[in-house]
């Protein structure tokens, strides 16, 4: 019965740890589970991009008014729109203190600072302060190394140690240094240093003064000493500093920075060094909250535009000129495009109709010179710009030519051709915008402002303005492989009649 108990307890003692390791099975796995915080950092932020324009009249170092309208962000994948991207209410692109660097053909010319965002005719913009660019640190000098075996050629100071009577090898036969008694000093030591600090004894204490030194000799009240020759006394027991004293002369003091007081009281504030200092006044302040005022409505005619980029990595500056391999090549392509350009805008006159041949010659006729006929000229292009653009490292050129006709404001017309040199050096047009004064709201006029990398990608973007005559939109073309393509469009900004084109 013993023996049966017995087995009894272990079936049920070996089913009790079946049970505990199935159960210690279910919650390891839960356990491992359990990353150890809740939420994680994402390390996958992108890195955004902002891509603006800078309008301003007046000089371009100190404009006269001025404001920056934003135009995309690129946010790692697709170019947003930066006038309602992360807008609480006003967009993210003109969040305070933002800067954004003032570009030119990739070079840049100066910063913006945002200070405050307005929506304007129904579009935000920013207004802000126009500043230069930091200057760099001036690089450190460059010192010559000077050969440390080259005393005698170098101006640096050398510390020598001076031969002293009694010192070994003092002498001139090198067996008086180990002798006690120094007749006299050395003839072949070197003059003594004036500068040389020699330490003395406490004044009143000749017990451990000896014979032969000259500098305790006498009284003992006063060390003796050479003139103009600093000295290193002994601090006496009497004037030892005391720990409870903070005005003594030997008390240990820390070195505070510049421009910055501790005031411990309420009364010695207004003796502060510091002039910006803040003060608390009574009443509403008018520095803060106040109405944003415009600097810049509309579109006036002495209007100029710069690309404003603001991004969170510093990145090479990548300069947009294209530099002809042949100057005349640029001259030819130029008058290819003008040619263009007027026979799209109908400047160009149609050919002349064909004379018919006279029937008879007589003879006064026969011998009469024939006048040269020269070819009329070209009917002139007004406000013509012709700028040439390397998109990327090792690409082709990128030509633009925008202008318009001479008449009044219902009789213009307007032209802008980007166009590339094929293989037999022609010129192809890649896009040709056509219109006139009467249908810029259905057909605006594209109007360039400047080269740009959009993408982050090094590689140039075409910013155009689409000027109509109550509107107006941002476009940006990517030109690649013989296509333009535009890869963004912004939102339609309600604009003034604009005073000039």
């Amino acid at each position: 019965m013993i023996i049966e108990g017995w087995k009894v307890l272990l079936r049920s003692t070996s089913r009790l740890w079946i049970t505990l390791a199935a159960l210690l099975a279910a919650v390891l796995p839960a356990a491992a589970q359990y990353p150890g915080q809740i939420t994680k950092p994402d390390d996958h932020t992108p890195t955004l991009r902002a891509i603006a324009v800078f309008e301003w009249t007046g000089d371009e170092a100190k404009p006269k008014t001025s404001r920056l309208v934003p135009i995309c962000i690129y946010d790692g994948h697709d170019l947003q729109d930066a006038d309602i991207y992360l807008a609480r209410p006003s967009p993210l692109a003109l969040t305070s203190d933002v800067e954004y660097q003032l570009l030119q053909n990739g070079k840049p010319l100066g910063l913006f600072d945002i200070e405050t965002a307005a929506r304007e005719q129904g579009s935000w913009v920013g207004y802000g302060k126009r500043l230069p660019l930091p200057v760099p640190k001036p690089a450190p000098k460059q010192v010559a190394r000077i050969d440390e075996y080259d005393d005698a050629q170098s101006d640096t100071p050398v510390l020598h140690r001076k031969h002293h009577a009694g010192d070994a090898g003092s002498g001139s036969g090198g067996s008086s240094g180990n002798s006690t008694n120094d007749s006299g000093p050395d003839p072949n030591a070197p003059p003594p240093d004036p500068d040389r600090p020699t330490l003395h004894k406490k004044g009143g204490d000749t017990s451990g003064s000896s014979t032969g030194d000259a500098s305790n000799s006498g009284s003992g009240s006063t060390p003796v000493s050479d003139s103009g020759r600093p000295e290193l006394h002994r601090l006496p027991d009497s004037s030892a500093p005391e720990t409870t004293s903070t005005n003594g002369s030997n008390q240990p003091k820390l070195k505070r920075k510049k421009n910055e007081e501790d005031e411990g009281y309420v009364t010695s504030v207004d003796k502060s060094s510091d002039p910006n200092r803040p003060h608390l006044f009574r009443g509403k302040s008018a520095g803060f909250d106040g109405p944003v005022i415009p600097s810049l409505l509309g579109l006036p005619s002495d209007l100029h535009q710069e690309v404003a980029v603001s991004d969170q990595t510093d990145r090479p500056v990548h300069v947009w000129d294209y530099v002809w391999a042949n100057p005349d090549d640029e001259a030819k392509m130029k008058a290819a495009m003008e040619d263009i350009a007027r026979t799209a805008l109908g400047l160009n006159p149609p050919p002349a109709p064909a004379k018919p041949a006279p029937k008879t010659k007589t003879a006064a006729t026969a011998h009469k010179p024939k006048q040269p006929t020269l070819p009329p000229q070209p009917a002139p292009l007004v406000d013509e710009q012709f700028r040439v653009f390397e998109l990327a490292y090792g690409s082709g050129a990128t030509m633009v030519l925008s202008a318009h006709t001479d008449g009044t404001a219902a009789e213009e017309k307007f032209v802008t051709l980007v166009a590339q040199p094929d293989l037999y050096g022609n010129v192809a047009v890649l896009i040709k915008n056509v219109t006139d004064a009467a249908h810029l709201d259905d057909t605006p006029r594209m109007r360039l402002v400047d080269a740009v990398d959009a993408l982050a990608d090094n590689r140039g973007d075409l910013l155009f303005e689409l000027r109509g005559s109550t509107q107006r939109q941002f476009a940006l073309y990517r030109v690649l492989r013989g296509d333009a393509t535009r890869i963004f469009l912004s939102s339609v900004d309600s604009i003034a009649a604009p005073t000039g084109q």
